[in-house]
């Protein structure tokens, strides 16, 4: 079996689809040969390069300038991709091609497309003019190349399935892994990192990209009217990069007190971070899985969370969950996770078992048993295939 998988989200500094690309690709690899990646050599390197000088200078407003790059250049880059990742088809060889950035490249190859979530098409207001327009534009033209699809949690399944109209036996769900190295760490080696870091102690912490749909701004109001004494021994940690509209956060915060942003944060960091909190905060509105709960979950750490449908359906029997607007609610467990130790304490009691089944290894089985039903459907890798005949194979 041989298989190509579309590596171009993983470029550069990551976010959720990023850390999922790279996870799924280590395992895959790990499990199965033939797993190739596009694109690769010099067109890798120059890709990397743009992605690492996009991400800027991390502050809010210089992601101002973005929508206007990438309405400049996705149409050219778009098709320009897609006659290199033609080309590299037909020098590999491949049976099965898998996208795992929701809009798959032309290819006459059986495809299999990761839909994370679909708030572009659900809530288009957490999102850029240009994104939307792009999936206007992309998307549903997209879905009629798949062949099969991943969702990353069963109510991301079936959203797929009742908002798409997608057959059910054509959706499968792969739970996301928590990444390499998380777990419960020794005192001493969350302290030395803390240090590095320049952070306190004794911290509650937020992990994501701060934007509209994460729901950051009640975060910080709830946060702001707990009793000064409390947040002065408890700042919050803002973990994340600024995302699209995140300005009346970045406003907030030039106000707040005892709140620290520290942006975005290498991977190697992060098993300190989640160590050393108190608490993970994480009120989402909206999430197709919800990895930090569980990642917090995997450090043995309490995780107060939204109860987005995803976020409760992968954490819910171990974490607190609270309504993501309600305020009121969000103060009180903050303010009690700070204060009511048996709580906390029960809280961690049983995390690491609760976020157990979510590992990389699973997700690559699952993907892998997706491929392979494809590929028997398909011709084998050694014979001619034209343009028909791949149809028909599909």
């Amino acid at each position: 079996m041989r298989v190509v998988v579309n590596h171009t989200v993983a470029l550069g500094p990551k976010t959720g689809i990023g850390h999922y690309t790279t996870e799924l690709l280590r395992c895959l690899r790990e499990q199965s040969d033939g797993i190739d990646t596009f694109p690769e050599g010099g067109l890798r390197r120059g890709m990397e390069t743009f992605a690492r000088r996009r991400r800027g200078s991390g502050t809010a407003s210089a992601n101002a300038w973005r929508g206007f790059l990438k309405t400049a250049v996705r149409s050219w880059s778009r098709a320009a991709l897609a006659a290199c990742f033609s080309a590299a088809c037909r020098r590999g060889r491949y049976q099965v091609y898998h996208e795992p950035n929701y809009i798959p490249l032309p290819s006459d190859l059986p495809t299999v497309v990761s839909l994370h979530d679909l708030s572009v098409l659900l809530h288009p207001e957490w999102h850029p003019a240009d994104r939307v327009a792009h999936f206007e534009r992309h998307f549903h033209r997209g879905i009629q190349r798949g062949q099969h699809f991943l969702a990353i949690s069963e109510s991301g399944r079936q959203e797929i399935i009742h908002t798409l109209g997608i057959a059910p036996e054509r959706v499968t769900r792969t739970y996301m892994g928590i990444r390499p190295g998380l777990g419960p760490w020794p005192p001493e080696r969350v302290a030395a990192v803390l240090r590095e870091l320049r952070l306190p102690s004794h911290y509650l912490l937020y992990l994501g990209t701060i934007e509209p749909r994460k729901n950051v701004q009640m975060l910080l109001r709830a946060y702001g009217s707990l009793p000064a004494p409390l947040r002065e021994r408890w700042p919050l940690v803002l973990v994340g990069s600024w995302g699209w509209n995140a300005g009346n956060v970045a406003d907030a915060l030039a106000r707040a007190r005892d709140v620290i942003h520290l942006g975005y944060v290498p991977e190697p960091y992060l098993g300190a971070l989640y160590n050393g909190a108190r608490a993970l905060v994480y009120p989402s509105l909206y999430e197709g899985f919800g990895l930090p709960p569980a990642e917090m979950l995997a450090c043995g750490g309490a995780v107060l969370a939204s109860t987005a449908a995803a976020v409760a359906e992968t954490v819910g029997g171990q974490a607190h969950l609270i309504a993501p607007e309600d305020v009121d609610g969000w103060r009180a467990a903050m303010r009690r996770v700070l204060t009511d130790d048996e709580w906390w304490q029960s809280l961690r009691t049983g995390a690491v078992e609760a976020a157990r089944p979510y590992t990389w290894e699973n997700c690559a089985a699952d993907t892998l048993r997706v491929y392979r039903a494809l590929a028997d459907e398909a011709l084998p890798a050694d014979a001619p295939m034209t343009t028909v005949q791949r149809r028909k194979a599909g």
